[in-house]
């Protein structure tokens, strides 16, 4: 693609701004893969060098053109490509990064550029977070998952043995450019756990949206991703630190993460917060908690997407996989409970009545 091609790619891209503490961009649009050395250059000023992150499958389809676009933009291009999967966001992966970087010789003044799904962001922006105490980076989200969520918001992290997400760092990304035209080449799974993060997001804050999604893919895809960064772009700058209303955004997650952790991450992550979501909802019905509804409404969208609504674990063993879910106080556990579509609230639950809770929503699964 030209120069001017680019260009025109950029100017018709949807742009969302979230003004976090460091503000910046979402670009939302066709062709970005091959600007994205020029919009690198646009908002890293000085910087000499990019590391392109990539997992293995994202690297075979997208790696070279993005290092195309950044070389093309004056920047020396490093490449580290790693196993695809939720099993190499480790801290092994993220020390061999690193490694990687100080080889690089990267500087605080050059940039890490994160080319793929939530993996690949999360890793790459914890990786940033930490090196030389902190470096740019650039979101490149090529799933729809990390599109509509993972990408936007700052938060970086690696798993441990013991659970998800139990290392890292809040550090916003410099800009983020979504190439809608990486979807196409989504298997329809991955393109499911997208869905699963768009219709939560839905449930959070917005009934309307959750109404386009119920039905399956959306026809307006572009429109969809922009609200949903939108509402989470909105919801950050109220809360960057997650010390509040930002938990919010972890409806279904509590349960989702155990579901990962207890299969030993052959669930997605999309296909566990649908089980988590779906969990939560009947057992908030069950506790007379939301609107009689909500759990079909929230049941149905997800399985237009594909998506499963029943657990295969059981009551006492999710509640002992939440015991180390990172959102657990001394005092028990915040749940999101959805009251209505378009309305959740926070609720913390002693971890010894916990299991009592989950239970209306696991009926059927085995323990």
């Amino acid at each position: 693609m030209n120069d001017r091609a680019n260009n025109a790619a950029v100017r018709t891209a949807k742009r969302i701004s979230v003004a976090a503490m460091r503000p910046y961009d979402v670009l939302i649009g066709a062709g970005l893969t091959d600007a994205l050395g020029a919009i690198t250059a646009s908002v890293c000023s000085g910087a000499a060098r990019a590391m392109l992150v990539a997992d293995d499958t994202v690297d075979a389809l997208y790696g070279d053109r993005a290092a195309a676009s950044l070389l093309a933009a004056g920047l020396a291009v490093g490449r580290f490509s790693f196993l695809h999967g939720e099993g190499s966001k480790t801290l092994s992966t993220y020390a061999r990064l690193l490694d990687a970087l100080a080889g690089a010789r990267l500087t605080r003044g050059d940039v890490l550029v994160a080319l793929g799904g939530g993996v690949t962001g999360d890793l790459t922006g914890f990786a940033a977070a930490t090196y030389l105490r902190g470096v740019r980076f650039v979101q490149a989200p090529t799933t729809l998952l990390a599109a509509v969520d993972s990408s936007v918001g700052g938060k970086t992290a690696v798993d441990l043995p013991a659970g998800k997400n139990l290392v890292g760092a809040f550090h916003q990304p410099s800009v983020v450019a979504f190439d809608t035209d990486t979807l196409s080449t989504l298997p329809d799974d991955t393109f499911a756990d997208g869905m699963a993060e768009a219709i939560k997001t839905g449930v959070i804050g917005d009934e309307s949206l959750f109404e386009r999604l119920a039905h399956g893919r959306p026809a307006a895809q572009e429109d969809a991703v922009a609200r949903c960064v939108e509402i989470k772009g909105d919801i950050v700058r109220l809360d960057e630190r997650d010390t509040g209303m930002r938990q919010l955004l972890n409806l279904g997650h509590t349960v989702g993460h155990a579901v990962e952790l207890l299969s030993n991450f052959t669930v997605s992550h999309g296909h566990a917060v649908a089980m988590g979501m779906a969990v939560m909802a009947r057992a908030a019905h069950a506790a007379d908690l939301t609107e009689p509804d909500v759990p079909a409404r929230i049941e149905a969208a997800l399985q237009n997407s594909g998506l499963p609504v029943r657990c295969p674990f059981g009551a006492e063993a999710l509640a002992r996989a939440v015991v180390q879910d990172k959102k657990r106080t001394a005092d028990g556990i915040v749940l999101v409970i959805p009251e209505r579509i378009g309305r959740c609230v926070l609720r913390t639950t002693p971890l010894d009545a916990l299991a009592g809770f989950l239970a209306g929503g696991t009926e059927g699964a085995a323990l």
